[in-house]
């Protein structure tokens, strides 16, 4: 087939990157990033509260411009013109809502709110609205339990209707002033098309369904008299939020004229509709029936699809189970951890003065240990627990210190609790009858942390296969982007003829050690006792014995 070209642009948590992509073959054209330039690293925070973290929505259209003309230009270096590009994909973090007037413009770009911290994007790390997510959770297990059922059981502080009622109880200005919310999957793309009229932007099913209890099921997102329930303006916003939520192989407009000139792209280039970066990060590793693709970076997203044609059970703890919400034809299942990357750099950055070199020291003295060598092991809650405990009041735990345990111990035995919730979330997942042939890792500790993958490989006892691309979430957006445009015509019939051609793995599979694997199913026994005793209400595991057998196993290995 002819060479086809997308463009993907993704919305991460400090920075943009744009993407070139060759859909015929696969091949990486051209990829640039751009930082957005507020707060710490992107980051607006507030001294006095640690659970804030918003975004200046103005840094997204600037960053995306330097992005875009910097990679457009690497592709004309290349033979690529902007007139070569077929379509537009688009990803960014979730749950992100923005606050917009009816003209779909952010109140955090107007003067009256320029400063204000609450009329700014509320990024997804944000847990300020704990208290909103548990009364959500608890007004849903009265009136509407459906809803809790695709999410796993609890609504998440993370999550959309959490910030947006959080916003009604700090700052009513900010959420008077407010016509309707939009997720930052959804503002990116109407933004580029030059939707005027908030009404007429299109929502991403992924989102919706993920961070908002959108399904068909039950028409939509949650009803106004249940969001009444959580306060009358709440259902009074929902006639001004969406009624319909379409999958990422739908279009959501056309490049508009003016941003056609700013970025040298032909106007009317078909724009797909958003999706949230985990998800489209699955699409870029070639995510398929049986196959868990783990997003590792601060924190991490497992994501896998199911046939929508099959009965599917709902599973309780994961983060979301909505048809459509990854690949057309297949329902999306998300579950994840807080922290995991954020828990190795807080480890880390506690040592005054020692910087990337300390990073390599203590990852290397690590790898020379063994499983259970060091007597130590730990909860990785600290960011509380998304799956499947969901669970942001958590805290971190580290058992079996001596004055003698070193900080590459520690180091080891943080990298272990992460991998033992990673094994926490699949038992769940095949205890509902999903089944996990393949393991597919991506993002930047995968690409660049071997003893990660190795122990990821000796607790879960499965090969560690790593994503061809460094850039998978960009990838994915450029693949959806071109199959929402070129959709029907010959190698553009199914999505999974696309991700045939363009998703790859590399040579490199981390495969698990017997021994190490026979260790750490002693340990992880040791571990579900401390998950249940701290993290499952009117527990009855008994304590005791876990100082002693995690002594035991050291004097035995």
């Amino acid at each position: 087939m002819s060479a086809k070209y997308a463009l993907g642009l993704d919305f991460g948590t400090n920075s943009i990157r744009a993407l070139v992509l060759d859909l015929s073959s696969g091949e990486e054209i051209a990829s640039e990033t751009a930082a957005y330039p507020s707060g710490a690293h992107g980051i607006l925070l507030d001294e006095s509260d640690p659970h804030l973290a918003r975004q200046h929505p103005g840094d997204y259209p600037r960053s995306m411009e330097r992005a875009l003309k910097k990679t457009l230009a690497a592709a004309r270096k290349r033979g690529v013109a902007g007139k070569n590009i077929c379509g537009v994909g688009i990803d960014a973090t979730g749950s992100t809502p923005l606050p917009v007037d009816r003209r779909a413009v952010p109140l955090g770009v107007q003067e009256r709110f320029r400063n204000n911290l609450n009329a700014q994007a509320w990024l997804w790390k944000d847990h300020t609205a704990a208290a909103e997510a548990r009364i959500i959770t608890e007004l849903a297990a009265e009136m509407r339990p459906r809803y809790l059922a695709k999410c796993g059981g609890a609504y998440s502080s993370e999550w959309f209707f959490s910030k947006i009622l959080h916003c009604r109880q700090v700052d009513r200005e900010v959420f008077q002033a407010a016509y309707s919310w939009m997720e930052l999957s959804d503002y990116i793309p109407a933004l580029l098309a030059g939707v005027k009229d908030v009404s007429h932007a299109k929502r991403n099913v992924c989102a919706a369904g993920h961070k908002a209890m959108y399904s068909e099921e039950w028409g939509g997102l949650p009803d106004r008299e249940f969001l009444t329930r959580l306060a009358p303006e709440m259902g009074e916003l929902r006639n001004r939020l969406y009624e319909k939520a379409l999958a990422s192989d739908q279009l959501a407009g056309y490049l508009s004229e003016e941003w056609a000139a700013k970025l040298d792209l032909p106007a009317g280039t078909p724009i797909a509709v958003g999706a949230i970066d985990a998800h489209s990060g699955a699409v870029g590793s070639g995510v398929g029936r049986g196959i868990l693709v783990k997003i590792l970076g601060t924190s991490t997203c497992d994501i896998m699809v199911f046939p929508a044609g099959e009965a599917l059970k709902d599973v309780p703890g994961v983060a979301g189970i909505v048809n459509g919400s990854v690949l057309p034809g297949y329902i999306g299942i998300e579950a994840g951890q807080s922290a995991v990357g954020d828990i190795f750099n807080w480890f880390v950055s506690r040592a005054a003065n020692r910087g990337e070199a300390y990073h390599a020291e203590l990852t290397e003295k690590a790898r020379r240990l063994k499983a259970g060598q060091s007597g130590l092991l730990a909860l990785d809650w600290n960011n509380g627990n998304r799956n499947i405990l969901t669970d942001p009041d958590l805290t971190g735990l580290l058992v079996g210190q001596t004055l003698l345990t070193t900080d590459y111990e520690i180091y080891r035995a943080l990298i272990e609790a992460t991998a033992f919730g990673a094994l926490r979330i699949i038992e769940r997942l095949e205890e509902y009858g999903i089944r996990i042939d393949k393991v597919i890792n991506c993002g930047g500790i995968a690409e660049k942390n071997g003893l990660v993958m190795q122990i990821y490989a000796d607790v879960l006892g499965r090969p560690m296969e790593i994503a061809h691309s460094a850039q998978t979430v960009a990838l994915g957006a450029a693949i959806m982007g071109g199959y929402a445009a070129l959709k029907g015509q010959e190698g553009f019939r199914r999505i999974e003829e696309v991700l045939a051609r363009v998703c790859r793995v590399k040579k490199k599979v981390f495969h698990p050690n017997e021994n190490e694997n026979r260790t750490y199913r002693q340990l992880y026994q040791i571990y579900r006792k401390l998950h249940d005793a701290f993290g499952v209400k009117g527990s009855r595991e008994d304590l005791y014995p876990v100082m002693k057998e995690l002594l035991e196993i050291k004097r035995e290995g």
